[in-house]
């Protein structure tokens, strides 16, 4: 990995988890990861249940933050940006 990579990965990395902790039922982070589908999915249910669903969703946010706060760049690269694993 190069050094702009990782850079890159870094930034996304950072991003994606705190968004994910702080705005996780909304699926924010999800978009910032590339993912439209999963994204929409977390947002819709949160919508649609009339903020119901915004705790189910948060929770798996805040998992989902963690997860990614806690693995290191390259990791975090090969798991997320290059095999795009949508979920945890």
């Amino acid at each position: 990995m190069t050094d702009s990579q990782q850079v890159e990965a870094s930034n996304k990395k950072l991003a994606a988890g705190l968004l994910a902790i702080f705005l996780g039922s909304l699926g924010i982070h999800k978009f910032v990861l590339g993912y439209s589908k999963p994204g929409l999915i977390m947002l819709l249910v949160t919508l649609l249940t009339c903020g119901f669903g915004a705790s189910v969703m948060g929770v798996i946010g805040v998992i989902e933050g963690v997860i990614y706060l806690t693995k290191s760049p390259q990791e975090f690269q090969a798991q997320y940006l290059d095999a795009t694993r949508e979920w945890f």
